[in-house]
């Protein structure tokens, strides 16, 4: 079987320069990569906030996913990578507002910087997108 891949943009000028995307599909699998608290215009969004820079990282990935064909309710993982790990608590609790009920794996981690020393954080997402036909029930065999 032959997947067709389909690469999504945000429109970063960034992109076409270094060679990325910012989420690419394959079938069923969208895998969304670090994704950094930017708007439009490509100005960092919440200097100094990692709670707005975190909601910041969410809606576009939100936004990609949509593009996809998808939405958070298809996200398996995240990925929140901070440059002080001490601010965990505050990103957790911004995520919780977007995937409480979903509930995908997390893995939070602290690099030295980010190419733009603005930012405090940034995001990857991978999603599934499920077949909306069948819903497994947690406790339930299968």
């Amino acid at each position: 079987m032959s997947w067709q891949r389909e690469l999504i943009s945000n429109g970063n000028p960034m992109e076409a320069v270094v060679g990325f995307s910012r989420a690419v599909r394959v079938g069923r699998f969208i895998s969304i990569g670090g994704t950094a608290p930017v708007d439009a215009a490509g100005k960092t969004v919440g200097i100094g906030d990692v709670a707005v820079q975190t909601r910041q990282c969410l809606e576009i990935i939100r936004l990609a996913l949509e593009q996809a064909g998808s939405g958070l309710e298809d996200v398996v993982r995240t990925r929140i990578i901070l440059t002080n790990i001490d601010d965990w608590k505050a990103a957790i609790e911004v995520r919780k507002d977007y995937f409480r009920d979903v509930r995908p794996v997390d893995t939070i981690m602290a690099v030295e910087r980010f190419v733009n020393p603005e930012w405090l954080i940034e995001i990857e997402a991978d999603a599934v997108i499920a077949d909306r036909g069948t819903v497994r029930v947690p406790g339930s065999p299968g």
